[in-house]
């Protein structure tokens, strides 16, 4: 059990980030200040952030790194790579799309979508902090599965792709584009589906 100063550090940090995810959710990162982040996380002073988080970046870097379901797969990466494919890949598809069951996440996710298609620069911190490294997981253990001979030979970031894209779109439909018929779809359909059609056409037969 940690100390008791630790873990009332902790605790603070995590109502600071739990603050900060409101904020960039309603806000967004660039119009966010440490005072609406404050008076979210109910702290004192906005100067108390910098006791915790190095700065703004910083604080957005932690919010999604702790609140994004699918990057806490990354930490369970040597147990994802001794998976059997439709167990991992299942595992990876409900993960990605438990954000769904958050609406502060969900509402982050569209306020990122927009600022980074309009600032480069926080299209690269996005990137660099989330997908980038969720995406690297599933194509590292794709490759070591076409390695092993279960699934079939290609390029293993082009696999990753297929494999999110629909993923993503059911997300994007859902949640931005607002397609009615997705509303019918639930995330254990659209998982099941995705990793059927997936497999179907990656698995080494004879």
């Amino acid at each position: 059990m940690p100390p008791r100063d630790e873990q009332e550090y902790e605790n603070r940090r995590q109502q600071i980030i739990d603050g900060a995810l409101e904020v960039f959710a309603s806000k967004g990162f660039e119009k966010a200040t440490n005072k609406d982040i404050a008076q979210a996380a109910r702290i004192g002073s906005p100067g108390l952030i910098y006791h915790y988080f190095q700065d703004k970046s910083d604080l957005l870097r932690q919010v999604i790194e702790q609140r994004a379901p699918v990057l806490q797969l990354i930490g369970r990466g040597d147990d994802l790579m001794r998976m059997p494919p439709r167990e991992m890949l299942t595992l990876f598809g409900t993960t990605l799309l438990g954000s769904l069951d958050n609406r502060a996440t969900v509402s982050l996710f569209k306020i990122m979508l927009g600022e980074a298609l309009r600032r480069p620069v926080v299209a690269e911190m996005f990137n660099a902090i989330g997908p980038r490294r969720g995406l690297g997981l599933l194509t590292d253990y794709l490759d070591q599965q076409m390695q092993a001979g279960v699934l079939r030979r290609m390029h293993p970031g082009a696999a990753a792709r297929c494999f999110v894209g629909p993923l993503i779109a059911f997300v994007l439909t859902r949640e931005v584009i607002l397609q009615p018929d997705s509303k019918e779809l639930s995330s254990e359909i659209m998982v099941a589906s995705v990793v059927d059609i997936f497999l179907q056409g990656m698995e080494v037969t004879g």
